[in-house]
């Protein structure tokens, strides 16, 4: 019988089922004691982020150095580059350069060493949330590259699968809160605003990968509830009421760990 007061799945069954598939790839080769014993759900708290800095380029090093113990990677060789700084669209109190390319908030690369290479939109300094989820993507594209299988719908699909990475890693409050940006700008000319966006899932997509990572881990939603962003917080308490009515989580606590070989 129709119900009008009961509600849609928070994510369509093909999003859904690419959510679970990529957490069966994950826990398969990037599981095991890394994952259940060491992963943990880093907040947006000076007990993880607490150095002052003093510039932007110490911002940014310091910054990736945290995201790299907090993922077990402190050890993986990777340098750190700043990109160009992006063109000033507002050139004049009426007058505002349309069409401009924007660099990317961060981008990755690696040698036949497989030394990796992470370059940083400077812009990114000023938000924490946003440079911290940057370099949580980037490291996962480090970590996920390493698979011996490509993701599920194969590597088309990397970005998305590295998203849902980042995640894993630990970094999913970030993730889903540097989803949307809405800022607001002032001068004695001009006032105005802008919104922006990172990685490549909604904010939807990203709170159900966060919920998934919660239940994997047995972490109580009320240590992440005050650190989300209102609309992830809705999306997410959605995303683990869907999974208390399924069989998702004890499955994929059964996967079998295949370490890979270095």
């Amino acid at each position: 019988m129709w119900n009008p007061f009961r509600k849609n799945p928070l994510l369509s069954e093909e999003d859904t089922l690419f959510q679970i598939e990529c957490f069966r790839w994950l826990l398969t080769h990037f599981g095991g004691d890394d994952f259940f014993k060491g992963a943990q759900l880093i907040l947006p708290t000076k007990e993880y982020f607490p150095t002052v800095v003093e510039s932007k380029e110490s911002a940014a090093q310091i910054t990736l150095e945290h995201v790299m113990k907090y993922a077990g990677m402190e050890n993986w060789p990777v340098t750190l580059q700043a990109q160009e700084e992006d063109p000033n669209l507002h050139v004049a109190p009426t007058l505002v350069v349309q069409n401009v390319e924007q660099n990317p908030l961060g981008t990755f690369s690696v040698n036949e060493k497989n030394e990796a290479t992470i370059t940083y939109n400077p812009k990114i300094t000023a938000n924490p949330t946003q440079m911290v989820a940057t370099f949580a993507h980037e490291l996962s594209h480090y970590l996920t590259g390493t698979a011996p299988e490509p993701p599920p719908g194969g590597w088309d699909n990397w970005e998305f699968a590295t998203d849902i990475g980042a995640t894993f890693l630990g970094f999913g409050i970030f993730q889903a809160n540097a989803t949307f940006n809405f800022s607001q700008h002032a001068s004695v000319d001009a006032i105005g605003w802008q919104t922006s966006g990172g990685g490549y899932l909604t904010e939807a997509e990203h709170s159900f990968s966060l919920a998934i990572f919660l239940r994997l881990k047995d972490i109580v939603p009320e240590i992440a509830f005050p650190h989300c962003d209102t609309n992830v917080k809705g999306y997410l308490k959605r995303a683990l009421a869907e999974l208390e009515g399924g069989n998702v989580i004890n499955e994929l606590k059964e996967v079998v760990y295949v370490p890979r070989s270095l």
